[in-house]
């Protein structure tokens, strides 16, 4: 049986719960029951996994990260989550060297799709420096200018100079 169904379901029965404290009158454990059940709904939507994969990133403990990504089943996560589980995947290569699979997983994690804006122009901005150390310099402008199209926000500003300055060179 597929996690998430039994998530959901465990997540329903603590509001069933949550709901017959209330009409029961126990106040004080019907609050503390709202908050059980606003994890539990949250854990469904969410990969616990990959908020661990998260954190380890962001510590820059890339073995840990990649061990818990290994841990995760891609085809158990939904679109959206399977985007960043290859997105994360693809960075974890590139800190390995592994450029082809880096590469694969990053278009992968574009095909599922990424939420946020910065997120695919680092997407776009990795892709265009895999295809500038490959010498394709057209494929490697056209992912720049997609990665210029995303950063809407200026995240990524220094890092498309740079590499805008490394495509002039080729």
């Amino acid at each position: 049986m597929d996690t998430r169904i039994i998530k959901f379901l465990v997540a329903a029965l603590s509001l069933f719960y949550t709901t017959t404290l209330f009409i029961n009158g126990s106040w004080g454990t019907g609050i503390f029951m709202i908050l059980v059940s606003t994890v539990l709904v949250l854990v469904c939507f969410r990969s616990t996994r990959l908020i661990v994969v998260f954190y380890y990133m962001q510590r820059q403990n890339l073995e840990k990260a990649k061990s818990w990504l290994l841990k995760i089943n891609p085809d158990r996560l939904w679109n959206k989550q399977k985007g960043y589980y290859y997105f994360l995947l693809a960075t974890a290569d590139m800190q390995n060297q592994s450029m082809a699979n880096s590469e694969k997983n990053l278009r992968t994690a574009l095909n599922y799709g990424l939420r946020m804006d910065h997120d695919k122009a680092a997407a776009y901005l990795n892709l265009s420096v895999l295809a500038a150390n490959k010498r394709k310099k057209r494929e490697a402008m056209m992912h720049l200018n997609e990665a210029k199209k995303f950063d809407t926000k200026g995240y990524l500003k220094k890092d498309i100079k740079e590499v805008q300055k490394m495509l002039n060179s080729i």
